[in-house]
Formats: structure tokens, sequence, C-alpha cells
């Protein structure tokens, strides 16, 4: 997973996920495997994933440096710590923040925790779980003190969920033009929708 948020920069699924398999195919994905390739190997599987290959390169690099060297070849007995062991192990890898972290603990079900990333937030955002704030992390965390007690323990429930907020808000309740009149099942209950009727000023999302 991490690699897999790795190998690709500002790249839709399809993008991303040829990439990954490119990774997999040519180099492997194993801290071995990943340390012995050329920076020309590495950075022919991150051009299929966009921009700035040579830096994802060099990302891949030291993501397996890391987890050979300061885990052991394996992080799984750091996802069975305790939840900010855990949390912080994760974070020490490149452009893994707390919402990248806290995505993996729940898609390896090692913690209940509902995810976001950034089209989900934008919708509970809207919906008025918290007020939008200038720092991404802090819109992040009022998100998650407004769900705290709200949400199942079903890892099912909570993976479905992630994606269900990832899905409406890549598709509906867009950043730039949200399309809150074409079949949005939400808008009785948005905040967002509610002051856009009004014809108040709402920011971007």
């Amino acid at each position: 997973m991490i690699l897999l948020e790795n190998v690709a920069y500002l790249a839709d699924d399809d993008k991303r996920n040829a990439a990954f398999a490119a990774l997999k195919k040519k180099v492997g994905t194993r801290p071995g495997e990943i340390l012995k390739a050329t920076q020309a190997q590495l950075e022919e599987v991150t051009r299929i994933g966009g921009i700035v290959p040579e830096l994802r390169a060099q990302r891949l690099r030291q993501i397996a440096e890391l987890v050979h060297l300061e885990f052991q070849d394996g992080l799984a007995a750091e996802l069975r710590r305790p939840l900010s062991h855990a949390r912080k192990a994760l974070k020490k890898f490149p452009t893994i923040g707390d919402p990248g972290a806290e995505k993996i603990l729940m898609l390896t079900r090692s913690y209940p925790l509902l995810a976001l990333e950034s089209n989900g937030l934008r919708v509970l955002l809207r919906l008025g779980f918290a007020d939008e704030k200038k720092s991404y992390s802090a819109s992040y965390r009022g998100v998650q003190q407004a769900l705290a007690g709200q949400l199942p323990s079903s890892y099912d429930a909570l993976i479905a969920a992630h994606q269900l907020l990832r899905q409406h808000g890549q598709e509906l309740c867009k950043r730039a033009r949200p399309l809150c009149e074409s079949g949005c099942p939400l808008t009785a209950d948005c905040r967002y929708y509610q002051a856009l009727a009004r014809g108040a000023r709402l920011p971007s999302g």
C-alpha cells in the first residue's frame, strides 16, 4: 500500500494501478528487489504514474531501505502494536500522513478506523461534520472528532463507507463544480447545499 501510494502522483486509479503492476512485474515489491534495481529501471516504472518520475523512483528506494533497515523487511509486527505506535511507524514513510496511515490500518484490518482521503473528507465537511480549516490535517481531525462514537466496528462497514464517500466526492460532490442537483441523495442534510440554495458565498471545498 505504501508503494502503491508512491508509485504515482496526481494520477487516476487506472494509471496508478498500471504503474504498480509494472513495478511488480519488472522490479518486484520486496525491499531487496527494489534495492537491487537501477535508477533507470525504477524511473521506467514511475514514469507510467505521471510527473516527477525521478523523485518517485527515489522514494521507492527510500521506502525499501526503511523497511529493510528499520523494520527487518516487514511491517506486520508494527501493525499489531498500539495504535499510536503503528500510526507513527507508517508516517515515517514518504507521503504517508495521518490519513494514509489510517487507511493502511483500516484496509489491513489492524484497527477499526474510518480513514478518509480528500474526496470523502470534502463530502463530510460539506455535510457539516466540521468546519473546513486552512490546514488539511486540522479539517481531517475535526471530522474524525465529530465521528467519534458514531461509527460501526465492522471492518466491512468502515471500508464500504470509505469507498462510497470517495466515489461520491469524485462523481457528484466535486471540489470545483459539485453536481448537487444531478441526483445527489444528500442535499436534504447538506449544509453546503442549503447555503447554496440561500445564495450564500461558499468556499470551493
